[in-house]
């Protein structure tokens, strides 16, 4: 983990990033968890990139993860008035060495607060997954709310604050 660099995804991008995801995703489809991400396709893998801000991380010169933003005034955006992280995938050969937390640390850090002065960032993820909710708590996020989107499972959303202010605060 010595020669990391941060890229934001295009179309040539797709392929590399289909696969990671698909691997990544494995896990969640066992649980029978049902994210966009873990069915993804070479065409949602577009849409993603085209439509929202999806960043990759290499390693050397493998992709070992990714991670997108949904933007407010975009088509897909989040629950909340702020930018909202999906996608995040590491690739399975290297899990368990803090790519993950790397990649956020770069979003959230370089990306929402640096370059967008975002007060606050949102995530979700689903009630049901053992172990990510308790990630994201670590991470500094905080629960703000849940909801059935109707995919199986129940959507907990987080929020962290960035510059100390939050949406709720408006």
């Amino acid at each position: 983990m010595n020669n990391l660099s941060f890229y934001q995804a295009t179309e040539d991008n797709i392929p590399e990033l289909l696969d990671l995801t698909l691997r990544a995703y494995a896990p969640i489809r066992d649980l029978g968890i049902h994210f966009a991400a873990a069915t993804a396709n070479e065409e949602l893998v577009r849409k993603n990139i085209n439509e929202n801000i999806c960043f990759y991380m290499m390693d050397g010169d493998k992709i070992v993860a990714t991670a997108s933003v949904r933007m407010p005034w975009g088509n897909h955006h989040g629950p909340y008035e702020v930018p909202h992280i999906w996608w995040v995938a590491v690739d399975p050969e290297y899990k368990n060495n803090g790519y993950a937390s790397k990649l956020l640390d770069y979003v959230e850090k370089d990306f929402l607060t640096e370059v967008l002065h975002c007060p606050s960032v949102s995530l979700g993820t689903a009630k049901e997954h053992p172990w990510l909710a308790n990630m994201y708590l670590r991470r500094g996020y905080q629960v703000v709310g849940e909801t059935d989107l109707g995919k199986g499972h129940t959507t907990v959303y987080f929020e962290k604050l960035l510059l100390g202010k939050n949406y709720k605060q408006r």
